[in-house]
């Protein structure tokens, strides 16, 4: 395969690398945000009193839930939350390693291909 279509490959490779970086970032900010949203909603509940009623949105309709439930789901979500920025996290580490490794490959194209053009006048 010539440097060229070598060098081709290897930055459409790499640009597809960056568009799946950028939706990984994109999944790492909403998960960054439900994580947020639901620490808050924990902080509210524990300054609940046994005495407070806790509402839980169905549709258009707000139906009346046992605090200690509505405790676990949010408890429940965080755990998640947690476990998919994990997740996430280890995707944006490897995405970043390929794309290092892609990068480092364009370079060593780009070289070749200046050294092949250096050489060609000479012959």
């Amino acid at each position: 395969m010539s440097l060229a279509v070598r060098l081709e490959t290897a930055s459409a490779d790499f640009q597809k690398l960056q568009l799946e970086l950028s939706t990984v970032v994109e999944a790492r900010q909403r998960l960054d945000a439900q994580l947020n949203e639901n620490e808050l909603v924990k902080k509210e509940f524990a300054q609940l009193t046994p005495d407070n009623v806790v509402f839980k949105q169905i549709g258009p309709a707000l139906v009346k839930q046992d605090q200690a439930e509505a405790k676990s789901n949010v408890n429940t979500r965080l755990d998640f939350i947690k476990g998919e920025i994990k997740r996430v996290e280890g995707q944006l580490k490897d995405i970043e390693q390929k794309t290092e490794r892609k990068k480092a490959e364009i370079i060593d194209i780009q070289t070749a291909i200046q050294q092949q053009q250096a050489q060609a006048p000479a012959s």
